[in-house]
């Protein structure tokens, strides 16, 4: 009887202690999808775009990453959206700073605080342009024309992304430091500022680099300076000169490119995102993309994302205390 019983435990130890009996990691059982709150062909859904391209190309997701663009109320549909997902581990939106700017504009129930923070892929530049047909070939030059209409109804037209978000922080910035006025013109996306700018319905735009990036190479467009503290260190971006090298005023502005959960996202979902977002960051794709399109490697996660994010919040407040442009509700 002992020696049967010796004989049942050894057949069953290598069940007991099999891999399959030990847990696995969670990883995605359906399409996960990606929220974008901005318009087709920015800087936001470009990143999204890609970074589900290469999550397919390299293997790095067992589920297909399908992008979605809800852009509505200057991407209040889109954060609201997820904002309801509560406890869903396959949904993740990507962030600019209107996660900021919209709430603070529009007194829209949301805050950056009902997400859970994944990773900060990069941060963004924001670029002074021109069309290049006109006459002006630097940053002085062209500020000195709109100064000259700065009093009229034939202002200077600015267009930038959206109303009260980062273009218009910017474009008040300017007005503010200098002394001049434009039209502030709002488009849904940054792709839309550009081709706009290049059919000559604005002046001029603050387009981020990538979004105005072809253009540029085409002879379309011609960046006059950059709002940040150093040149663009990059390719040919190291020619063009900081706002405060071009104008004298030290204005520079950087814009998140983060990527949140819903609220209460289940922590080994969490884990996952995290890896898998860092192993999109590390492939040669997405460091070329980094690279051409001049944004600033700056992957984060956890604690540093979430103390970059506080920040930054209280940072935007201040900017649009200063601009006019908090909601009054």
């Amino acid at each position: 009887m002992k020696r049967t019983f010796h004989l049942f435990l050894w057949l069953l130890t290598p069940i007991i202690f099999s891999p399959m009996n030990t847990a696995r990691a969670w990883e995605p059982t359906k399409p996960i999808e990606f929220v974008i709150p901005a318009g087709t062909g920015g800087g936001a859904d470009q990143m999204a775009r890609l970074i589900g391209g290469i999550a397919d190309k390299h293997k790095l997701s067992p589920r297909p990453i399908i992008a979605v663009n809800k852009s509505g109320g200057a991407g209040a549909e889109g954060f609201l959206y997820v904002k309801e997902k509560k406890g869903d581990a396959h949904t993740m939106i990507i962030t600019l700073s209107n996660l900021f700017t919209t709430p603070l504009h529009t007194g829209v129930p949301f805050n950056w605080k009902d997400l859970t923070p994944l990773a900060r892929m990069a941060l963004d530049q924001f670029i002074l342009w021109v069309n290049a047909d006109t006459p002006y070939k630097t940053a002085k030059e062209y500020i000195a024309a709109v100064k000259k209409r700065s009093g009229g109804e034939n202002r200077m037209k600015m267009g930038g992304t959206g109303s009260a978000q980062e273009d218009q922080i910017i474009t008040i910035q300017l007005e503010q430091a200098l002394g001049v006025k434009f039209t502030y013109v709002p488009f849904k996306g940054g792709g839309e500022v550009c081709v706009n700018l290049v059919g000559g319905h604005v002046d001029s735009t603050v387009n981020n680099p990538i979004e105005c990036v072809s253009h540029w190479k085409a002879k379309r467009v011609r960046p006059l300076a950059v709002f940040d503290t150093a040149r663009i260190p990059v390719g040919d971006w190291k020619e063009i000169p900081t706002v405060k090298e071009a104008l004298g005023t030290d204005i520079h502005y950087l814009m998140l490119r983060g990527i949140f959960g819903p609220p209460n996202m289940p922590k080994d979902a969490v884990e996952w995102y995290t890896g898998f977002l860092k192993k999109v960051y590390d492939t040669p794709d997405f460091k070329k993309y980094l690279e051409e399109g001049a944004l600033k490697p700056e992957f984060a996660t956890g604690a540093e994302y979430v103390k970059w994010v506080e920040e930054n919040e209280k940072l935007h407040r201040e900017l649009m205390t200063k601009g006019g442009l908090l909601s009054k509700k």
